[in-house]
């Protein structure tokens, strides 16, 4: 029983010794590592791909420069094309009414240019009332009491 004793000793005192005598070479592994991933990672950055939208349809920008020259901040006609003649309209036109001035237009600007979303095709434009339900006989005695209770008076 005493060699199993000094086995079991000796296995534990090694595993107690080693993580330290393991651990700067670790550490020299982790360095070299992340100046690798760390110029990977910088590489990655020259191929960094644009986000959002960058240039806008011809058609949409003959329906903005109709819509400019119709307000006379344009003169011409609507070539489709994003020029700096339409882009200084257009930053004008924003100026004019307050809103930021860079070179996409603003949403704001749109709507007020009547280049809005078009809801005339949704499922509940035709036919849809926003006005208040119509008002049914007298209120059942529930509802009566619920009225009477809230202390509201109609």
């Amino acid at each position: 029983m005493i060699p199993s004793r000094a086995g079991l000793a000796l296995l534990i005192s090694a595993a107690l010794l080693a993580p330290p005598a393991f651990a700067a070479n670790a550490r020299r592994t982790t360095t070299s590592h992340t100046s690798t991933s760390h110029k990977l990672s910088h590489g990655r950055h020259r191929t960094h791909r644009a986000r959002g939208q960058q240039a806008i349809d011809p058609d949409r920008v003959t329906q903005i420069q109709q819509a400019l020259i119709r307000e006379h901040y344009l003169s011409g006609e609507a070539n489709g094309n994003w020029d700096s003649t339409t882009i200084a309209a257009m930053q004008k036109y924003q100026a004019d009414h307050g809103w930021q001035t860079k070179l996409m237009p603003d949403s704001r600007a749109l709507k007020n240019l009547g280049l809005g979303p078009d809801y005339s095709t949704a499922l509940n434009a035709n036919g849809s009332s926003f006005s208040a339900p119509p008002a049914t006989g007298p209120p059942s005695p529930q509802t009566a009491g619920f009225v009477a209770a809230s202390g509201v008076h109609q």
